[in-house]
């Protein structure tokens, strides 16, 4: 893995181990025959090997089983924890609101609702299923 911010190697590798173990036991196996979740876990290994201020990850859960996405979810929290800020967008919007701070609901790209998680719940239910308020 190449940086262009001058972490070296080892570091990187370093703090991506200690944030993904599994990683470490796969270090020596093409990403391509990882797991779908190992593969997601590589992929914000990646991300975060320049101490980025902001992760982006956009549908984190995409065919995944659901013990994954909550195992990735909580890695997710872990990082945020952390002091990263983070982005998530997500087609499966009750999967993220239990590790979000702020919840924001799009429909055909405009925003419909901004508010706590424990708020949006309801205007989940709206915007997808056509709940009337």
């Amino acid at each position: 893995m190449v940086t262009y911010s001058g972490v070296s190697q080892k570091r990187v590798e370093e703090r991506a181990f200690a944030q993904f173990p599994r990683l470490k036991e796969r270090a020596g196996q093409v990403a391509g025959t990882m797991s779908g979740g190992e593969q997601q876990m590589l992929a914000m290994a990646r991300a975060l090997g320049t101490d980025p201020a902001l992760l982006m990850l956009d549908e984190l859960s995409m065919g995944l089983a659901p013990l994954i996405i909550e195992e990735l979810y909580g890695l997710v929290a872990d990082i945020a924890r952390g002091g990263v800020s983070i982005l998530v967008v997500e087609q499966f919007a009750r999967t993220v609101l239990g590790v979000a701070d702020v919840a924001v609901i799009m429909q055909h790209g405009d925003v419909t609702a901004v508010g706590p998680p424990s708020e949006m719940e309801r205007e989940l239910s709206a915007a997808y299923l056509g709940a009337s308020e």
